[in-house]
């Protein structure tokens, strides 16, 4: 009998130490600098670690869709705070779209580079797919925009916190339009209100990326 309560056990005791691993250790950067670190010592080559990993690849594109769940319970609110999303919206992307490639510009970088650069701050799967679409490179932008992400994850809701600012509703939507899964995930499990403008912010940020990034390339070629 004390052998199956142990059993039954178990799996709580592992549940919580993976909740306290990943509210205090911050497993995105863990996991990268670990699966990198094997990949280089086994010499595996890029395209066949990629091809093996497609399936979480494709799972990606589920679980940004999976916040629309808490976005419809509380489509009220947004609707409310549709002209503030919007500002933050516009303010933020376009930001990142033209911050991105001036650094790379300033450093003296080339065009496909930038090209890379300046749509790492949408979700990994559209900020590559718009990248393949204006010439960039989707294997940059997706790890520019994964790194953007940690650090989001990582600097965001402590650098809110520490300007004041405890609104649920702005730290969800900076996650989101930051492009960071990774934030909007830490701030669904806190609020479901923040969860729901994390999936605005995520989900309009990607199309703003897609709309305004091949513009800029345009006006640059002019």
């Amino acid at each position: 009998m004390a052998r199956g309560n142990a059993d039954r056990l178990r799996p709580r005791q592992h549940a919580a130490a993976g909740l306290w691993w990943f509210d205090r250790r911050k497993p995105g950067a863990h996991g990268i600098i670990l699966v990198a670190s094997v990949v280089v010592m086994t010499g595996t080559d890029y395209r066949v670690y990629f091809a093996a990993t497609q399936l979480i690849n494709f799972l990606l594109g589920p679980a940004t869709v999976a916040l629309a769940v808490p976005l419809a319970r509380s489509a009220r609110l947004v609707k409310e705070n549709l002209l503030g999303v919007a500002l933050a919206l516009l303010a933020g992307s376009v930001t990142s779209i033209l911050s991105g490639i001036g650094l790379v510009w300033l450093f003296g970088g080339s065009r496909t580079v930038a090209l890379s650069m300046a749509p790492k701050a949408a979700t990994t799967p559209i900020a590559a797919a718009v990248s393949s679409q204006i010439g960039g490179m989707p294997a940059l932008t997706a790890t520019l925009a994964i790194v953007g992400g940690i650090v989001a994850a990582v600097v965001g809701r402590k650098m809110l916190t520490a300007l004041n600012v405890n609104d649920w509703r702005a730290h969800g939507l900076a996650a989101g339009i930051a492009g960071s899964g990774i934030a909007a995930a830490q701030v669904a499990a806190c609020n479901e209100l923040g969860a729901a403008f994390a999936a605005v912010g995520i989900g309009l940020n990607g199309v703003l990326v897609g709309l305004v990034v091949p513009l800029v390339v345009q006006l640059w070629k002019s």
